[in-house]
């Protein structure tokens, strides 16, 4: 695949000397979806208003599709739509009018029909005389959709999409948000919903105080970070771990007899079944077994904090 997005130290100081992002590098690949992780001021909104020109740069450089965004701003910005994360959107107006504006700005010829048929995929073509006021803050977000997909761009920055939205509701943005990339749509995704990021995302990046922690394929960071573990539950009451078991990861929890292995999926042998013959040999009676493995929400909060204790 081709980047079409392509940073390069990447930077932004305010007046004040807050520095919001700090040598931003990333390659975003044309088609795919990445899922952008980090907690309340870490960058992620300037970084994607950056992209779309709203935010001057400090330092360093963005290029869409090879247009700078600067130099060639008016034709980096014709391939970008942008979901804001806040409802901005006239009262008064109607569903319509509003997004036939929208693509009018971009310098695009009149397209009706384009415009019936993403109003009907998006579950608004029913409320399209309806002013903006009358509409659900779910159909209002819709709206902000349908004026970011108007001028039929090939990448899509999607703000905290269903931020304030009801279950049901995200799950239907879950939808279009694939219905986008199966036509070829570059999606980029803030979020603060673990599970959004796993749910949709090729890749995840994860952002804190300014700067970009990591960026990778989810299975990978998955396998990569997440920790495998099996608790075992001994019928014995045990005090300490025995000697010939202190070879492995293991920890004891003295309340409640449970011995916890930690190993790495993806070597070459987990170790258990040594492990389980060593426990064995000890004279030592399994109750239970069982095994959990680090999900997406573990390892950024892992990540976030080990990035606060650096800087401690």
């Amino acid at each position: 695949m081709n980047s079409i997005i392509s940073i390069k130290n990447l930077s932004k100081v305010y007046n004040g000397g807050f520095e919001a992002l700090k040598s931003i590098n990333l390659d975003i690949e044309e088609g795919e979806i990445i899922a952008l992780l980090g907690p309340n001021g870490a960058g992620k909104t300037t970084l994607i208003s950056t992209i779309c020109g709203i935010v001057s740069p400090t330092g360093g450089s963005v290029s869409v599709n090879g247009y700078d965004i600067i130099k060639n701003f008016r034709e980096s910005r014709q391939l970008i739509g942008l979901v804001p994360q806040e409802l901005t959107l006239g009262a008064f107006e109607t569903v319509w009018n509003t997004i036939q504006f929208s693509r009018g700005l971009f310098g695009k010829k009149r397209d009706d029909a384009y415009l019936e048929q993403l109003l009907k995929d998006l579950s608004l073509w029913d409320k399209k005389d309806n002013e903006l006021r009358m509409l659900s803050g779910g159909m209002k977000r819709r709206v902000l959709i349908a004026k970011a997909l108007s001028h039929q761009p090939k990448i899509i920055f999607l703000d905290e999409p269903t931020a304030g939205v009801d279950v049901e509701l995200r799950k239907d943005m879950w939808n279009i948000v694939r219905k986008l990339r199966e036509s070829g749509v570059t999606i980029i995704l803030t979020t603060h919903y673990i599970e959004e990021a796993e749910e949709i995302a090729d890749r995840i990046g994860v952002i804190s105080g300014g700067e970009l922690l990591l960026v990778e394929d989810k299975q990978v960071l998955m396998q990569k970070l997440g920790k495998k573990q099996l608790v075992l539950e001994i019928k014995e009451t045990i005090d300490s771990i025995p000697e010939s078991l202190k070879l492995y990861d293991l920890s004891l929890d003295k309340n409640t007899n449970k011995l916890t292995y930690t190993y790495d999926t993806g070597g070459d042998s987990t170790g258990i079944t040594r492990l389980l013959q060593k426990i064995q040999g000890e004279g030592l009676q399994l109750k239970e077994l069982q095994t959990t493995q680090s999900s997406l929400e573990d390892i950024f909060v892992t990540l976030v904090h080990e990035k606060k204790e650096d800087e401690a």
